[in-house]
C-alpha cells in the first residue's frame, strides 16, 4: 500500500491538463485550491470558471463549471458585504461611546473626591502647602515608574512603547512645570475668587490648539457648548461675590500671568493626546500605556520644578537658604511626628487620601484623553467644579460649617450642563472652525 502510494501520485503529476499553463482561454480560468508539497507547490485541485480570464499551471485535477454567477447574486453578495461593515462600524462606535461614557463618569466622580480630599488635606498641611505639592510632584514619579515597570514584567508595557520618542515627553514636562510657576506668581497676587475663574480659559486654549497642533475641526454645536460650559462654570463659582471689583487694584499682569499657566497646562494635554494619535500608527496594533505617558511626563516634569525650585520658593515667600528647614518641617507634619507636627491633625491620613485619589484621577483623566479628547477630559473637570462647590458647602469633618449656595450658583449649573449636552449632540452641522 504504501509502495503504490508514489506510484499514483506520480502518475497524477504527469497527467496533462487543459489547465496547464497560464493562458487567455475564452473566459475559462482554473482555480487552485490546495498544493500537494510544501517544496513543490504544485496545486491538486482547480476549478475551471467562466467568468475569469486567467489560470494556473500544473493542476492534476480540474473541474470544469461551466455556471456563469448571475449579476443579482453578485450585487447581492456586495450590498450583504457593505451591509455587514456598515454593522460592525456601527458596533464599534457604539462600544466606544460607551467607554468615554463610562470613563467619564468614573473621572467626574475621582474629580470631585479629588478636590474635596485636596481641601481636607490642606487642613494639617495648612502652613505647608509647598512641601506637600513638592512632594505630590516627586513622589508621584517614584509611584509612576513603580507601577510601570510591573506592568513591563507582565508584558502589558512593551519595548516599543518605551522607546517612544522623548520629545514630546520632555516638551509636556517643561509646559507643566511653566504652568506650575506661571500659576504660583499669579496666585500670590489674584484674589481668590478670581483664580478659577481665570482658569477656566483653558478650555479656549485647548480648543485652539487642538485645532492647530492636530488638525482637527469643530461643529458649531460644539463651541458653543464650550462656550457655555465655560460661563456656566463661572456663574457657578462667581456666585456670591463682588464681580465687578474683583480685579480692581489688580495690575494686568497678573490676570494675564495666570491665563498664561492655562495656555501651559492646555499646550501639556493637547501633546498628550498627541502621543496617543502618534503611537497608534507606530505601535499599529498595540494600544500605548497610559502609565508610559503618566510616567515620562511625570518625570520630566519634576526635572523641570526642579530647575525653577529657588524661583518658586521664594514666590511661596520662603528663602531659598531655608528650604531645607521648611522641608523638614513638613515632613514632621506630614508624618504628624516630632516637635513641629502640633495643628497637624488628621496627618497623615487625610493627605495620604487625597493622594491615592489624585493617582486614581490623573490616571482616569488620562484614560478619557486617550479614547476621547483632551477637549473632553476639560469638559469632565468642569463638570465636577460645581459638584465639588456643592460638596464643600455641606458640613464636613476638618472643615468649617456649610455655606448657603445663592440662585446663581444653580443657574450657573443649569447653564454648564445645557453646554455638555449642546457638545455631545451628534449633528452634520457646518464646521465652525476656519482652522485647518
Amino acid at each position: 500500500m504504501s509502495s503504490s502510494t508514489p506510484l499514483f501520485h506520480n502518475s497524477l503529476l504527469s497527467s496533462s491538463s487543459p489547465c496547464s499553463q497560464y493562458t487567455k482561454n475564452a473566459g475559462t480560468t482554473c482555480f487552485s485550491i490546495f498544493s500537494y508539497s510544501t517544496s513543490n507547490p504544485t496545486p491538486l485541485l482547480q476549478l475551471k470558471s467562466w467568468d475569469h480570464d486567467y489560470y494556473p499551471r500544473n493542476a492534476p485535477f480540474w473541474v470544469v463549471s461551466d455556471r456563469k454567477p448571475r449579476r443579482g447574486n453578485v450585487i447581492r453578495l456586495h450590498a450583504s458585504v457593505a451591509k455587514t461593515a456598515s454593522s460592525n462600524s456601527a458596533v464599534s462606535n457604539s462600544s466606544t461611546t460607551k467607554r468615554v461614557v463610562l470613563s467619564s463618569v468614573m473621572t467626574v466622580a475621582l474629580a470631585v473626591g479629588n478636590k474635596v480630599l485636596y481641601k481636607l488635606a490642606l487642613v494639617p498641611m495648612k502652613h505647608h502647602p509647598f512641601f506637600f505639592a513638592q512632594l505630590t510632584t516627586f513622589g508621584y514619579v517614584i509611584i509612576y515608574f513603580s507601577i510601570l515597570y510591573l506592568r513591563y514584567r507582565s508584558g502589558m508595557v512593551t519595548d516599543e512603547m518605551i522607546a517612544l520618542p522623548k520629545a514630546p515627553f520632555v516638551a509636556i514636562g517643561a509646559l507643566d512645570a511653566l504652568g506650575v510657576a506661571a500659576g504660583m506668581a499669579a496666585v500670590a497676587m489674584l484674589p481668590g475668587p478670581a483664580i478659577p475663574l481665570l482658569s477656566e480659559t483653558m478650555l479656549v486654549w485647548q480648543l485652539g490648539f487642538s485645532s492647530l497642533i492636530l488638525g482637527k475641526r469643530y461643529r458649531c454645536n460644539q463651541i458653543v457648548g464650550c462656550i457655555l460650559v465655560a460661563v456656566g462654570v463661572v456663574l457657578a463659582v462667581a456666585s456670591g461675590s463682588d464681580s465687578s471689583r474683583m480685579l480692581s487694584g489688580v495690575k494686568p499682569v497678573w490676570p494675564l500671568l495666570m491665563i498664561a499657566s492655562s495656555a501651559f497646562q492646555a499646550g501639556a494635554f493637547i501633546i498628550k493626546e498627541f502621543i496617543f494619535v502618534d503611537a497608534a500608527v507606530q505601535l499599529k496594533e498595540k494600544s500605548l500605556d497610559i502609565l508610559v505617558v503618566n510616567s515620562f511626563g511625570s518625570a520630566y516634569q519634576a526635572l523641570f520644578v526642579l530647575l525653577f525650585l529657588p524661583f518658586l520658593s521664594n514666590m511661596r515667600g520662603i528663602p531659598f537658604a531655608q528650604l531645607p528647614t521648611y522641608l523638614k518641617d513638613g515632613a514632621g507634619c506630614f508624618l504628624n511626628i516630632g516637635a513641629g507636627a502640633s495643628g497637624c491633625n488628621g496627618a497623615p491620613l487625610l493627605p495620604l487620601l487625597y493622594v491615592a485619589t489624585n493617582l486614581l484621577f490623573n490616571i482616569s483623566l488620562m484614560n478619557v484623553v486617550k479614547i476621547s479628547s483632551a477637549v473632553v477630559s476639560s469638559l469632565v473637570v468642569m463638570l465636577s467644579v460645581p459638584i465639588s462647590i456643592y460638596v464643600l458647602s455641606l458640613p464636613l469633618p476638618y472643615l468649617e460649617a456649610g455655606a448657603t449656595l445663592s440662585p446663581f450658583f444653580l443657574f450657573g449649573s443649569a447653564i454648564l450642563v445645557l453646554g455638555l449636552i449642546l457638545y455631545s449632540i451628534p449633528q452634520p452641522a457646518k464646521d465652525c472652525s476656519k482652522i485647518s
